[in-house]
């Protein structure tokens, strides 16, 4: 006979069993989902509180259920056609289309290492002041590429998942500092918009670095890899599984967009400090106003979030070149089999580098691959639509209703974005 112990025993296992199966599930999506986190993110979202307060909390979300519904579709095309993007348009779309999408990809992927490198280096001289910036960067460098190279892909992908855990000490920051939740509730729930170049700036910002085309690539080519390495049979099952993990991660990822808004927003904002001009400015300014755990928190949240990125950029970028010319690619790999794979990744990671050389601010070039990103989403966001509504392509598994108005309510939100900020620019309001 059980024992009221026995019963609650039997049910702490059960829910124990059922998170330890969700997390098996959980892969691609979440860090996909946790990488668009990076220093660029970071940088972007401190901007707008520092600037605006708690005015753009709005925007997580609108951006959820948008960069939900995209992913999703990447991460469908790459389990239907065991390809990534770039293999998908050059099998079945004209040359033209697959050397646009290279043209719109590379600038802004290379600007977007050099500046998350650029500020992991800052940060880790805040918190190491006697170490020079510039040698954290190249340390941080090297180190990621040594990674990338000897780690394996099953290696590289439990890495990855675990690193996702280093951003939710953004969602402890806020809870360190009073807040006015009416005031905060009131913000998420009510948009407001302020038509004036800077504000627009900020808010194509947040759009292009949390619908970043990097994570278009990246979410597509490692499905096609966790569908070889689980040797999986695409089925009603893993397509659903597929969803749940997507759904995750990128709910988790404008989760920490919207604490990381709120911190800077309360903190920074109500302190006075309106202006971010360094990734350290950001951490440094929450030390006297928020505290020392708060500072830390946010600091060390920069650096995790870089290592966990990075790789990701890297290895969207040589999958989209090496698919795009056909040479051997994979993390999966090792070195001797995907030279070209693996060199492409170092290339990019030096170019990103030796950014900090030419006087470029690391958070001017944060905000700048972020608006970049917001600017040549929309041609990306098409191209996917057309792929995951070709039949010839998908097969059965073509979009749905939702994912169609979801789809190009992303194509349309962000298309008038950019064409107001281009606008805005032009005229020099």
């Amino acid at each position: 006979m059980k024992t009221l112990s026995d019963n609650k025993i039997q049910r702490n296992d059960k829910k124990s069993s059922k998170l330890a199966r969700f997390w098996k599930i959980l892969g691609p999506g979440l860090v996909t989902g946790a990488s668009d986190d990076d220093p660029s993110g970071i940088a972007t979202y401190s901007q707008a509180g520092s600037a605006y307060g708690l005015t753009t909390l709005w925007t997580s979300l609108i951006t959820f259920p948008l960069m939900a519904s995209i992913q999703e579709m990447c991460a469908r095309i790459g389990l239907v056609t065991s390809h990534g993007l770039a293999g998908t348009l050059k099998t079945n779309y004209s040359k033209p289309v697959l050397y646009l999408m290279l043209l719109f990809s590379f600038p802004a992927i290379v600007m977007n290492i050099g500046a998350d490198i650029a500020g992991m280096g800052a940060v880790g001289n805040l918190l190491f002041p006697s170490i020079k910036a510039t040698y954290f960067s190249i340390g941080f460098t090297i180190l990621l590429l040594v990674l990338i190279i000897y780690l394996p892909y099953k290696k590289i992908a439990a890495v990855l998942k675990y690193l996702c855990l280093v951003l939710l000490v953004y969602l402890i920051v806020p809870f360190l500092y009073r807040q006015d939740w009416v005031a905060v509730l009131k913000a998420t729930l009510i948009p407001s918009i302020k038509f004036d170049k800077d504000f627009i700036s900020i808010l194509v910002a947040i759009l292009g670095t949390t619908i970043s085309p990097y994570l278009f690539f990246w979410q597509t080519t490692m499905e096609v890899e966790d569908k070889k390495e689980k040797r999986l049979m695409v089925n009603k099952r893993i397509i659903s599984e597929m969803r749940k993990d997507v759904d995750f991660g990128m709910l988790f990822s404008n989760l920490v967009m919207f604490f990381i808004i709120l911190t800077t927003g309360s903190v920074l904002f109500n302190g006075g400090i309106h202006q971010i001009d360094t990734v350290e400015q950001a951490a440094q300014a929450l030390k006297p106003l928020a505290g020392n755990a708060a500072y830390l928190l946010f600091a060390l949240g920069v650096i995790g979030t870089g290592l966990l990125a990075i790789p990701v950029l890297s290895g969207s970028l040589s999958y989209i070149v090496t698919e795009s010319f056909g040479w051997k690619e994979g993390l999966d790999k090792k070195f001797q089999k995907a030279k070209a794979f693996y060199l492409i990744i170092g290339i990019s990671l030096i170019l990103g580098l030796s950014l900090n050389y030419i006087g470029l601010s690391p958070v001017k070039a944060l905000i700048y691959s972020a608006i970049l990103y917001g600017l040549t989403a929309p041609v990306l966001i098409a191209i996917i639509l057309h792929i995951s509504n070709n039949k010839k392509i998908m097969g059965k598994n073509t979009n749905g209703k939702i994912s169609n108005i979801l789809g190009f309510a992303a194509l349309a939100l962000m298309t008038v974005a950019g064409v107001i900020l281009i606008y805005m620019q032009l005229k020099g309001k």
